[in-house]
């Protein structure tokens, strides 16, 4: 069992950043691949970002790359997500996932329904 709480949403304007934490608890973080999902009003969850188990591999959806950084504190048991130049279509509730690495041959998926364990989410508005 992966416990995930979610924290570092807000209300910023079009341009600015943000960084969203992820602490895990229960299964040992390392051998877990962690990701970031978002969900906007009226639209199906989508996929941000993931990185794989020993944090050497990331993967970015076109819409974020080059602005959002995700990265791993493993003293921590913590995911980061580094969120800048922000757009107002990057409103949405953020979701982190987790799921055993021994799933994915990259060490992650980019598909939500892979994933077990979930947040509670949190709320990131971006006004223009």
């Amino acid at each position: 069992q992966v416990l995930l709480v979610e924290s570092g949403g807000g209300l910023v304007q079009t341009g600015g950043s943000l960084r969203l934490s992820c602490a895990a608890s229960g299964r040992t973080f390392s051998s877990i691949a962690m990701a970031w999902f978002r969900q906007a009003p009226g639209q199906e969850r989508e996929f941000v970002t993931a990185i794989s188990r020993s944090g050497g591999l990331t993967h970015y959806a076109d819409s974020v790359k080059g602005r959002f950084t995700i990265s791993t504190d493993n003293a921590k048991n913590t995911v980061y997500l580094q969120m800048n130049s922000l757009k107002p279509e990057d409103t949405a509730v953020y979701y982190c996932a987790a799921e055993g690495a021994y799933r994915f041959s990259l060490g992650y998926s980019t598909t939500y329904s892979d994933y077990t364990y979930w947040g509670q989410g949190t709320q990131v508005t971006v006004s223009s």
